[in-house]
């Protein structure tokens, strides 16, 4: 809809006068309109006669006030063309702002979504999978939704009758508006067969008001930031987490009571055994490493450290391969070290068993070009996604990641590797910021609630020592990573630096820290040509 700033027959704009006995009374706030000789303005309209203006007014107020002139009595006239006016900047806007708007909601959806429940117990359970006590916007509507959800769940029928005396046995029937109230909502409500589509409308409505007052927390940082008071990067990052938590509704309280807890872990327990003991985790692809860990679990952070070269962006890649080629899972690798099509080369090398040294040389054989040709369809429909941007901050893995969470349902992420992280500002010490990461790489993996895997090199210690496994003390440039890490994997390949070692071509995947499970090693094969390890079985 356009919206004129004047007149047609008249080209003056002037400051807001109201026409007042002659004189002329100060606007209320300081916009623009526009303006004529018989209004009282000190700006003609461009007309020869006050009266030439074909502008429809009304006829005169009876009301008067005084004027600045001293003249009382004269009544001030009103026109009954739009008036629009123009804010601070110069922008037409329709009306002036409103400040006296209220948050977002339905209350007559709430009322039919609460009158629905009240009629039907098939209406519970679809307003239950929607809705929570805090998505309505009335207080006594939230108080009466608990309620049939708290008699429901306990078994016993919820009409307004029921409700009635539990909530008068709590003392808070009166508050609620009486008996009376509830059979309001019963009649105003059309059809106990809609619930679901009213309590969608009230969900929306809570979304809105959540979303208002993550706009207005972003508001209070970006001032705060401005002030002087944070850093640039964290306003930035605290700003994305306010509007992700909306997006995902994630607005539950922080406490749970053991109680509300209890029942879910047992759910899960059971749902392990009826598995035959398989736990619901990420498949690594590995069985006696999966027979250990029971998959990696969600909310892990998983390091797998090595020195330069043993097979650590290997072992992380045979991972994300099992969870997307083999499982379907969505997975992504934010790679600092390697390209995204050296990634892609080494995926197809594994999973088509073709020499990797032949595809970069290019002297592929035609059964090589017939084994790629077979997997390549399956490869090519693997949820699989790869960041190989240069010198990606903490902050930039973490936006990207929650963009794939949200829209890909991501299911793993795997980092390669931690200490080419940077955080893009001044640190007291490398450690300082390592130590951050490995922080921050948690609580990441807790929020999105995925397993991350992050690649960690290995100082020179295990060199120096006469047995050359690793240890967690060998951890390079922070003693956080292995407090952090829910498990550590650590790559051992005794023909490194044995040559004619008689375990050439095995490796030893040794799980040193397990939060959650035994620790023990796991022999491997390593087909370096073909840039995996297998199981030995195979």
């Amino acid at each position: 809809m356009s919206t004129r700033l004047r007149p047609p027959t008249c080209p003056q704009v002037v400051q807001i006068g109201v026409h007042s006995g002659g004189g002329l009374r100060r606007p209320a706030f300081p916009n623009v309109l526009c303006g004529h000789r018989d209004t009282g303005l000190s700006v003609p309209c461009g007309r020869q006669r006050p009266n030439s203006c074909s502008v429809r007014r009304s006829p005169p107020s009876s009301r008067t006030s005084p004027a600045r002139s001293g003249v009382v009595g004269a009544p001030a006239r009103r026109w009954r063309y739009p008036v629009a006016v123009a804010d601070e900047f110069s922008r037409p806007t329709a009306t002036a702002p409103a400040y006296d708007r209220q948050p977002p909601q339905d209350v007559a959806a709430e009322q039919s979504v609460l009158g629905g429940m009240l009629l039907s117990k098939d209406a519970i359970a679809d307003v239950v999978e929607v809705l929570h006590g805090a998505d309505f916007y009335r207080p006594a509507h939230q108080v009466i939704f608990d309620c049939i959800i708290d008699l429901y769940g306990r078994g016993e029928p919820a009409d307004a009758i029921t409700v009635a005396a539990e909530l008068n046995r709590t003392d808070q029937l009166s508050k609620m508006g009486g008996a009376v109230y509830l059979h309001t909502l019963i009649a105003s409500t059309p059809t106990a067969a809609n619930a679901g589509y009213y309590a969608a409308i009230v969900a929306e409505q809570a979304v809105l008001r959540r979303l208002v007052e993550a706009g207005t927390r972003v508001v209070q940082l970006g001032y705060g930031a401005a002030g002087g008071k944070g850093d640039v990067d964290d306003i930035v990052d605290r700003a994305q987490q306010e509007i992700y938590d909306v997006t995902e509704k994630r607005m539950s309280e922080d406490y749970s009571r053991l109680e509300d807890v209890l029942q879910p872990t047992m759910d899960e327990l059971d749902a392990i055994a009826s598995r035959g003991g398989t736990a619901r985790g990420v498949p690594t692809g590995i069985r006696d490493l999966d027979e250990l860990t029971n998959g990696l679990q969600a909310g892990q952070m998983v390091v797998i450290a090595a020195r330069p070269g043993v097979g650590k962006s290997t072992l992380g890649l045979d991972i994300a391969r099992s969870a997307t080629v083999k499982h379907g899972m969505p997975a992504c690798i934010f790679s600092l070290e390697m390209s995204k099509h050296e990634i892609t080369m080494r995926l197809l090398s594994a999973e088509a068993k073709v020499p990797l040294h032949h595809m970069r040389a290019g002297t592929l054989s035609d059964e090589d070009w017939a084994k790629l040709a077979r997997r390549m369809g399956e490869v090519a429909d693997a949820p699989l996604y790869i960041d190989d941007s240069p010198n990606m901050t903490m902050m930039e893995i973490r936006a990207k990641a929650r963009r794939l969470k949200q829209r890909n349902d991501l299911k793993l992420i795997v980092i390669d590797y931690l200490q080419l992280m940077t955080s893009g500002k001044k640190v007291e010490s490398r450690q300082q910021e390592v130590s951050e990461f490995s922080r921050a790489l948690k609580l990441l993996a807790k929020e999105l609630e995925v397993p991350v895997i992050a690649m960690s090199q290995l100082n020179r210690g295990s060199e120096q020592r006469q047995d050359k496994k690793p240890m967690l003390s060998d951890l390079r440039e922070s003693g956080s990573i292995e407090q952090d890490a829910d498990m550590v994997m650590m790559i051992h390949r005794e023909d490194m630096y044995e040559k004619e070692s008689p375990r050439a071509g095995e490796a030893d995947i040794m799980l040193v820290k397990h939060r959650n499970g035994p620790t023990a090693n796991v022999t491997v094969a390593f087909q370096g040509h073909y840039s995996r390890f297998v199981d030995m079985a195979n």
